[in-house]
């Protein structure tokens, strides 16, 4: 893939604009002081002009992309390679999309210039508004597969049982003694916590996967390990693999019911895994 393909879309300063130009990357701009940080690079670089119409994070005013498109334009040092926006509700208010997307093509075509390559459809926008995807869109969640039907998650998280234990009725167990053993129960240590992204809320919520069933996730989540009623399981023993997010025989946790359980969204539960975490990449 030509680098130019690649989008930064990410918030820099000016003093990023020397490091920016020589990656060969198109830069995201919305400022007459990036444009012209970018314009003294020794080499031509391809920008995108964002417009903010209600995201309200990045981006120019509407009104002011005339005036930095023609910046762009005019000088001889960055090409106005593309222009977009960024939907901020997508998923939940198609009224406050329309305009966005209205105000969008009509900032466009006030430019008076080539636009380029035009996109405003995130994952949300390009799944709910798909008349909406003009020349391009910017899926990111949905490339983990997650929020679409039918598609298959890209990422498995699965840790080991290092420890398995019976205690009896009323023992405790974790940090502050929060799970109290209704009845004798087997319990089993798994080699991941918080640490490793495995959310401390997650205390006594939600389940795991072992030998295709699940396992209610006790007591309080500690820094690299967590404990599990496997009471109901037969033959657990130590070494047995714990699936957190992911497939085991017929059952299957998805991103998004741990982030249920986490209080939280599934784009959080995945960029928040930690560096412990080994990575096995799959064809």
């Amino acid at each position: 893939m030509p680098a130019e393909h690649i989008l930064v879309m990410g918030g820099m300063t000016p003093d990023h604009a020397s490091a920016a130009a020589t990656s060969g990357c198109s830069i995201g701009v919305w400022s007459e002081e990036m444009v012209d940080a970018l314009s003294r690079a020794d080499e031509v670089v391809p920008v995108h002009l964002k417009i903010d119409t209600g995201m309200g994070r990045f981006g120019c005013q509407p009104e002011e992309a005339p005036k930095l498109a023609r910046r762009i334009n005019e000088s001889s040092a960055v090409r106005l390679a593309g222009t977009w926006t960024h939907f901020a509700s997508a998923d939940s208010d198609a009224a406050m999309t329309r305009h966005q997307f209205d105000s969008f093509t009509q900032a466009i075509e006030s430019l008076g210039v080539d636009p380029g390559l035009r996109h405003a459809c995130n994952s949300a926008g390009a799944r709910h508004f798909p008349e909406y995807a003009l020349d391009a869109v910017r899926c990111g969640i949905a490339l983990y597969g997650c929020q679409w039907s039918g598609n298959e998650p890209a990422l498995t998280l699965r840790s080991v049982i290092t420890h398995l234990k019976t205690v009896n009725k009323g023992d405790t167990v974790g940090y502050g003694a929060t799970w109290r053993a209704r009845e004798r129960s087997r319990v089993a240590t798994a080699a991941i916590g918080y640490a490793d992204g495995v959310f401390r809320i997650r205390s006594n919520r939600g389940d795991v996967l072992i030998r295709g069933h699940r396992a209610p996730l006790i007591g309080t989540v500690s820094m690299d390990a967590i404990t599990l009623d496997v009471t109901g399981i037969e033959g657990v023993q130590p070494g047995d693999v714990v699936t957190l997010i992911g497939r085991d025989g017929d059952q299957r946790i998805t991103a998004e019911e741990v982030a249920r359980w986490s209080g939280t969204i599934s784009y959080e539960v995945l960029t928040s895994l930690g560096r412990r975490v080994e990575l096995h990449y799959k064809d």
